[in-house]
């Protein structure tokens, strides 16, 4: 079982996603998630892909890719805090990475299929980092950060993405 992270163990900016996700089976979690979002936008027709719900929002394509690519991020950095590492570990600036185009050659079916391989490294990386790991601190993006906070990063980023496709983009 993986422990919630408390208060210190990340930057408060975080408090959003992590408050999100209960205490309990964080790997379930993780794998239920994964289900539910293959299931919902895998069902979705070709004509809602791009679709945006405000001129200046992304598309739908584009949610997508984000989710995969902050869970590679987070993933990262919390390998890194839990095997020891004491450099602080840089920010990220989505709109710059979104500003690049990068999903522009990659259909949604293309993408959930990256999605699942994402998630499974994720859930294949947490069931062998034991507990004593996952607590270790370091920096990250200018702040405090714990390993296993990362992991309920993870989560709490896809399920707010997931409420904002359903309520605007659905």
């Amino acid at each position: 079982m993986i422990a919630k992270p408390q208060q210190g163990e990340y930057n408060p900016f975080y408090d959003t996603y992590i408050g999100k996700i209960p205490e309990g089976d964080l790997i379930a979690v993780l794998e239920r998630q994964q289900e539910e979002t293959v299931k919902l936008l895998g069902e979705l027709p070709e004509d809602k892909h791009l679709y945006r719900y405000a001129p200046d929002k992304w598309t739908l394509k584009e949610v997508l890719g984000h989710i995969i690519d902050n869970e590679r991020i987070m993933s990262f950095r919390m390998m890194c805090i839990a095997y020891g590492e004491q450099k602080p570990l840089p920010g990220y600036d989505q709109d710059e990475y979104m500003a690049s185009d990068p999903y522009a050659g990659c259909t949604l079916p293309q993408l959930l299929e990256e999605y699942k391989l994402v998630r499974q490294a994720t859930i294949a990386l947490l069931k062998r980092l034991p507990e004593k790991l996952l607590a270790n601190r370091g920096t990250a993006n200018g702040g405090p950060a714990s390993a296993r906070a990362f992991a309920y990063i993870i989560a709490g980023h896809e399920l707010h993405h997931m409420s904002i496709i359903k309520e605007r983009y659905l």
